[in-house]
């Protein structure tokens, strides 16, 4: 395996590589999608719930609709990063390999037979072919070498390493926050290895060398999708289906307790959200398209509420008694109020577009967003609000419930 040489430890200092975000509006200048493939092949009608998913995608449209989505926001200014390619790169390294094969294979269900025999395929693999592995995941059938009890009980359609169709959704495995990451810990079994994957890259790709992680998969559960960095300083963090109370106050005290060069955040807005699947993301109500405008769900809009979280001067954290959500944005924000842009103009049109991810757009600068197509009442109302809005197809990438933000993992965006 590969040893890393000095000039890959250096890349951290090439210009070209800026990290972070202090917002979720600053202009977009780097982000990492994954674009979908064999795992979503994987989907049938037996195990798509138990993989989280409401329907059976058709891939290829679904790769179509990906790629459109990534030319759009090259044609924007956006440099597009790819999580295998980067995966691929970070496998490349022996130590890398021996980490992520140690957790894949630490698996009861698989039994001391299985385990060795699955730890000897992967451990033959080249970079690639793990990658896909670790990806697509590896069937009973695939594993030609596969021996023992549990090898021969299992169903010749069953997983010995299940696939991961979820990650499309890279917004959820890591969030930036300043100039530090936060990689996310996932609620659902479904999407654990997700985190652990991306936790490998931000740790053995030369590419993030140096970089300070303010969280890890081991922690209480948060999931990027539920973080809002509302202003520089203020984050807003739902908690519900995915995130849990325990979760929003450890990412705080990691926040409040970060480097002060990060620009950290000096105020954590705790918000309750309904637990089901519809709202199992903060960013599926409400995302930002201006420095102080959001687009909402209606049915939400003034009746969320949320706790402020702030650090005492005895380093205590200090919660205050919940308050309207739009209130105590605006305050923490320091601005007089935060704009609402309503999804629909009935409530039958708003929970079909909310359903459809129409709250859930991705802001590539201030004013300007991406949403998918089909959502076409509230994309009138951002555009008569004076949003520009950049259509996207997602008949199939929705398949999983999730939206452009949902896609996308801001890596460098730039300061407001």
């Amino acid at each position: 395996m590969r040893e890393a040489t000095d000039d890959q430890l250096s890349l951290q200092d090439d210009p070209a590589w800026e990290h972070g975000a202090n917002s979720e509006v600053g202009r977009l200048r780097t982000v990492l999608l994954h674009r979908p493939g064999a795992e979503l092949k994987r989907l049938t009608p037996r195990n798509n719930d138990k993989l989280l998913f409401d329907g059976i995608p058709w891939v290829g449209r679904a790769q179509e609709e990906h790629d459109a989505f990534a030319s759009v926001l090259r044609d924007h200014g956006v440099e597009v990063l790819y999580l295998t390619e980067l995966l691929q790169e970070a496998l490349e390294f022996g130590e890398a390999r021996n980490e992520i094969i140690d957790q894949v294979v630490d698996d009861r269900r698989l039994g001391d037979r299985l385990r060795q025999i699955t730890r000897a395929y992967l451990n033959d693999l080249p970079p690639e072919d793990l990658t896909q592995a670790l990806v697509a995941g590896l069937a009973h059938e695939e594993l030609k070498i596969g021996r023992g009890l549990v090898y021969e009980l299992m169903n010749r359609h069953d997983f010995v390493i299940d696939p991961l169709p979820n990650l499309l959704f890279t917004r959820d495995s890591s969030v930036w926050i300043g100039d530090h990451v936060a990689v996310t810990s996932l609620a659902m079994p479904a999407r654990v290895r997700e985190a652990e994957l991306t936790r490998l890259i931000y740790t053995h790709h030369p590419r993030f060398q140096g970089v300070h992680r303010l969280y890890d998969p081991a922690l209480e559960h948060v999931e990027g999708g539920d973080v809002l960095l509302l202003a520089p300083g203020v984050a807003a963090v739902g908690t519900g289906e995915r995130t849990t109370p325990a979760g929003v106050e450890r990412l705080a005290r990691r926040l409040f307790d970060a480097p002060r060069s990060g620009h950290p955040v000096q105020t954590v807005l705790a918000i309750p959200i309904a637990q089901q699947r519809a709202t199992m993301h903060l960013d599926t109500v409400c995302t930002m398209v201006d420095v102080d405008t959001v687009v909402m769900y209606p049915a939400v809009a003034y009746s969320l509420t949320a706790y402020t979280v702030t650090v005492g001067p005895d380093d205590e954290l200090r919660v205050s008694r919940a308050r309207p959500f739009l209130e105590a944005a605006a305050q923490a924000m320091g601005i007089d109020r935060l704009k609402v842009i309503d999804t629909g103009l009935d409530p039958v049109t708003a929970e079909r577009e909310q359903w459809d991810d129409g709250n859930n757009t991705l802001a590539v600068a201030p004013r300007l967003a991406i949403a998918y197509e089909r959502n076409i009442e509230t994309n009138s109302r951002l555009e008569a609000a004076g949003i520009e809005v950049l259509r996207i197809a997602g008949s199939e990438l929705g398949s999983g419930r999730g939206g452009p933000r949902c896609m996308s993992c801001p890596i460098y965006r730039e300061a407001l």
